[in-house]
């Protein structure tokens, strides 16, 4: 879910970060602690409404349309394909408050497998040069008005231009809750994100998410590589100063850009079986392509724009 990367909330608890160089190179940690969890992005109101009301996405994936209350009684309004251990999720301008409802805002979160490795990260994040990582309790409200402990958070910094990144660990209590229907654990520590997805995935064809492509801001980026490489992806610079950051079964590509052309790209998919034939579905401004194979790709037109 959207953490709703408010000033808001995380402002209250204070705290800042120190400024990171986005350099290449491998981990410097002898292992991965943070996986791809989730991304979103923040589109144009036509696309937006088109998402919401496909009938084949509803055939493609495990898709859901709902409105979740957080922390504070804050609340956002997303459309959600939910794999084994991955999801997505798409926001139409003004469906999250402030700047994260934005067009071209986008997210990316990234969780732990085990409980307590986000004390790790944490540890890791001083080391990648962020003074003062900031750390906060993300709550889920399912309608009865008492705030249940969904997961434990971190971010390096309050302050970003379109994108930010956040760590994360699911809590014990979410887990304990019958209302978030999620799965018994496989090992002990477990709060991976295959246990906290359900299994309706297996009747579609969308698996996972396999790469995600963000034009995201120089700043934005030198906030983020920190903890990509606290987390253990193995993080690499490429032409035109983005970064692409391997690892987990998910490829993270974060192109620079300046904040007018910031949003979500591309969305890779793994699929549960191949498919014969190439299928494309025209999405609003968006194009989903399946096929031929096991594999699908979704692309974003520039902020609504052909």
């Amino acid at each position: 879910m959207i953490i709703v990367l408010a000033v808001a909330l995380a402002g209250a608890i204070g705290g800042g970060a120190g400024t990171a160089q986005a350099e290449g190179g491998r981990s410097s940690h002898d292992r991965q602690l943070l996986f791809y969890n989730h991304s979103y992005g923040v589109f144009d109101r036509e696309t937006a409404d088109a998402i919401e009301h496909s009938d084949y996405l509803r055939d493609f994936a495990n898709f859901q349309v709902r409105t979740t209350t957080g922390t504070g009684g804050q609340t956002w309004t997303g459309r959600y394909l939910m794999g084994r251990e991955t999801y997505l999720e798409l926001f139409g301008v003004g469906d999250v408050a402030g700047q994260d409802g934005a067009l071209g805002s986008a997210g990316l979160g990234l969780s732990t497998e085990r409980a307590d490795d986000l004390a790790t990260v944490t540890a890791r994040l001083k080391d990648e040069g962020v003074a003062d990582p900031i750390e906060f309790l993300q709550t889920r409200d399912f309608g009865d008005g008492v705030p249940v402990p969904w997961f434990d958070a971190i971010l390096t910094t309050t302050e970003y231009d379109a994108f930010g990144a956040w760590a994360m660990e699911y809590r014990p209590e979410y887990f304990a809750d019958p209302r978030g229907n999620t799965e018994p654990p496989s090992y002990p520590g477990d709060v991976g994100r295959e246990r906290y997805l359900s299994d309706d995935y297996r009747t579609h064809l969308m698996r996972d998410v396999t790469s995600v492509r963000i034009a995201v801001t120089q700043g934005d980026l030198a906030d983020t590589v920190p903890l990509l490489r606290a987390g253990g992806f193995t993080v690499r610079t490429v032409a035109g100063g983005g970064v692409v950051a391997k690892g987990g079964g998910t490829t993270i590509h974060l192109d620079v850009v300046p904040r007018e052309n910031a949003g979500m790209q591309r969305v890779d998919f793994a699929l549960n079986r191949p498919v014969t034939d190439r299928h494309v579905e025209q999405i609003g401004h968006s194009t989903l392509t399946v096929g031929p194979g096991s594999r699908a790709v979704w692309t974003f037109a520039h902020n609504g724009t052909p």
